[in-house]
């Protein structure tokens, strides 16, 4: 056999020889593929992917408020990535039948609310503890199954909850592991879109877990919780008036305030500021004629005598830019808020009768569209459909596409049908990229149905929600035989 010298080296494929030198560039650039029984030792450093297997700073005294706690020593640090890989089966055992939960004493309690959006359109989903049923009509899991079956309906697009902590009695305290479990078990597509999470009058317990927790809670989601001592403190980020705050709450803040002089003094500026702001309002009731939030549609039709086919020009300048198609195909559109300082200088903008940009972002001309609809004097399927829409479920299934023609093209508006129809139309677009911008038609109905319809007085029960966006979802699938028969 011929001998080879040191820089030669030979390769096996298929049974056949093949020599190469160890210098030559080629072999620095061979593809597995030409020599697949090649098998490379590959390394790498996997320092930063071993967490600590111990939780520092942790009270002997809390450790024995449950053995199962104990199982956090072995877990450590947690991030949003890896949770659904180790959440409990607790979500395999969800009970999915919403007449169980629709009849239960948590439905009617009133414990957890979804009050309508904020002032950029985020849902905000409201929990009462003083509200919760006595111990022996509920237990811990039961609550933790009925909080994923109402924030399923709401957790692809942003939003907010508020946690009223007072009038939990001490002995329904749960169990720390109970905590531990919530939070493993409400995996990422619960936290990704929440944007925050409100704790009111945290008591000195609160504070304790969540610094025992802490270490083991992803960073991202711990940014997102904000401790609110008292209720003006959450006037800062929220209008209260459009939250249930339920009247113990209102009595327990009162009462520490008037312990701390000076968050009491506080509190009354605040309040004076905010009737101040009210007023001021009422006496500027003359609108501009320009104004188009916040009014009728016959006062934008009065004052807009080259309105085409009765669109408000705001709306129609929307839709078109999110009719382009990169607008169109956006991921998560009408699910994202936008920022709120630009958001709020184009509404004035617009108020002004200026022509708006939109700033090549379609969030922004979402969040305008879902505003306009939402601050409407009267909204758009008008106070009086309200009841009769929030029966649409028990309607017979034979007479739903007679009676709904009825509704919108007999029964409403003339402006008021016209921008309902060209707003299906659009909408239908919309769900026609649904397999690029993740928007059904069922998406949309939960998006834009507290939009479309609104009680005159108090805010939309979440006994009505289902109907609402029920309704709003036939809308969208039979919009062809209502809008254009």
């Amino acid at each position: 056999m011929e001998s080879k010298n040191q820089n030669t080296t030979l390769y096996s494929t298929d049974g056949q020889s093949i020599e190469v030198e160890d210098d030559d560039p080629n072999l620095l650039n061979t593809s597995l593929s030409d020599y697949h029984d090649y098998e490379p030792r590959l390394e790498f450093d996997d320092s930063e992917l071993i967490a600590s297997t111990t939780l520092d700073s942790i009270p002997p005294e809390l450790l024995d408020m449950s053995d199962d706690f104990s199982r956090l020593s072995a877990i450590g640090s947690i991030e949003e990535n890896f949770e659904k890989e180790l959440a409990v089966d607790a979500l395999s055992e969800l009970d999915s039948s919403s007449h169980a939960f629709e009849t239960s004493g948590l439905n009617r309690s009133g414990a957890i609310e979804v009050v309508g959006d904020d002032v950029i359109g985020r849902r905000i989903i409201v929990i009462s503890a003083c509200q919760l049923p006595p111990n022996n009509n509920v237990n811990p899991d039961e609550f933790l199954r009925y909080l994923m079956y109402t924030l399923d309906k709401y957790v692809e697009q942003d939003y907010s909850v508020v946690y009223f902590h007072y009038g939990l009695p001490e002995n329904r305290n749960p169990p720390l592991s109970w905590m531990w479990k919530a939070y493993r078990t409400l995996d990422r597509k619960y936290k990704k879109n929440l944007k925050a999470l409100y704790l009111v009058h945290p008591t000195n317990l609160i504070r304790i877990v969540w610094q025992v927790l802490r270490p083991a809670i992803s960073v991202k989601f711990g940014r997102k919780m904000m401790y609110v001592n008292y209720l003006h403190e959450l006037r800062e980020h929220l209008d209260l008036d459009k939250i249930c705050i339920p009247e113990e709450v209102l009595k327990h803040d009162k009462f520490i305030l008037s312990k701390n002089p000076k968050a009491a003094r506080i509190a009354s500026l605040m309040l004076q500021k905010s009737v101040d702001s009210v007023e001021q309002g009422e006496a500027s009731a003359s609108m501009p004629p320009t104004q188009q939030f916040g009014v009728s549609l016959q006062f934008i039709k009065k004052n807009n005598t080259d309105m085409q086919d009765n669109i408000p020009p705001i709306v129609r300048q929307c839709i078109e830019f999110l009719s382009q198609p990169d607008a169109l195909e956006t991921e998560g559109i009408f699910r994202r808020s936008a920022n709120v300082a630009v958001v709020k200088e184009l509404q004035r903008s617009c108020n002004r009768g200026e022509r708006i940009s939109f700033r090549n972002d379609p969030h922004i001309a979402a969040v305008l569209l879902k505003m306009f609809l939402r601050e409407m004097k009267e909204p758009l399927m008008t106070f009086e459909h309200y009841e009769e829409i929030t029966k649409f479920q028990q309607w017979p299934k034979a007479d739903k596409l007679r009676n709904v023609k009825v509704m919108v093209f007999e029964n409403l508006p003339i402006e008021n049908y016209e921008l309902l129809k060209y707003l299906m139309k659009f909408l239908w677009k919309v769900q026609d990229r649904s397999c690029l911008n993740k928007m059904t038609t069922s998406n949309l109905a939960v998006v834009f149905g507290p939009n479309l319809c609104r009680p005159a007085t108090g805010h939309i029960s979440l006994q009505a929600i289902a109907p609402i966006n029920a309704f709003v979802d036939f809308l969208l699938e039979h919009q062809e035989s209502i809008f254009f028969f």
